[in-house]
């Protein structure tokens, strides 16, 4: 008779689910608006600029998202030009990776519909037109990864690769490519 307490005992424990189910986890992942953190950083995404060769700006592998080099293209359309470390300082190349982080995010949204579905961003490539002396391009990078990270906080930590470029096209002083993970 003893064995009948430890016997339901043990069934009660194996039938106990600990791991939370799907409606618990969309839940916790809608309670977060990045939309509306975003609007709380006063940034408004721009339009997604087309392609301007023979690729896409996003391709899709189960979830696991590719985004195509951007570059800093401000609202009236044109780049910040110029390499940095003689026509940019560090700064205007950290302000100039930020606004390229603006453009990927408008790239997200337009492919995703909902920045929400991001799970995580998983690695930047980044790429800054530089002299050949300039030793700064984190810094530089740094522009693209703060903002990634003040606006989905730990989902947006990343791992990275800050280059330097002889070049990169149109002159555009930074290019940055990205990786992401989608619920």
């Amino acid at each position: 008779m003893k064995i009948l307490p430890v016997l339901f005992l043990v069934l009660l424990l194996f039938s106990c689910d600990t791991k939370p189910d799907a409606e618990v986890l969309k839940a916790q992942v809608e309670s977060v608006d990045f939309d509306q953190k975003l609007k709380d950083l006063g940034i408004e995404l721009p339009p997604v600029s087309p392609p301007q060769a023979n690729y896409v700006n996003i391709t899709q592998s189960g979830k696991i998202l590719f985004l195509a080099g951007k570059g800093p293209r401000k609202a009236d359309g044109t780049y910040i030009t110029g390499k940095v470390g003689a026509d940019l300082t560090e700064e205007q190349g950290y302000e100039a990776a930020k606004l390229t982080a603006i453009n990927q995010l408008a790239v997200l949204k337009d492919h995703l519909g909902d920045l929400n579905k991001v799970k995580r961003i998983l690695k930047v490539k980044g790429m800054v037109n530089a002299v050949p002396d300039f030793t700064n391009q984190p810094e530089v990078i740094n522009g693209f990864s703060d903002l990634m990270v003040e606006v989905f906080g730990e989902k947006g930590k990343h791992a990275r690769a800050a280059v330097g470029m002889g070049s990169l096209p149109r002159n555009i002083c930074v290019e940055i490519e990205l990786i992401v993970e989608t619920y």
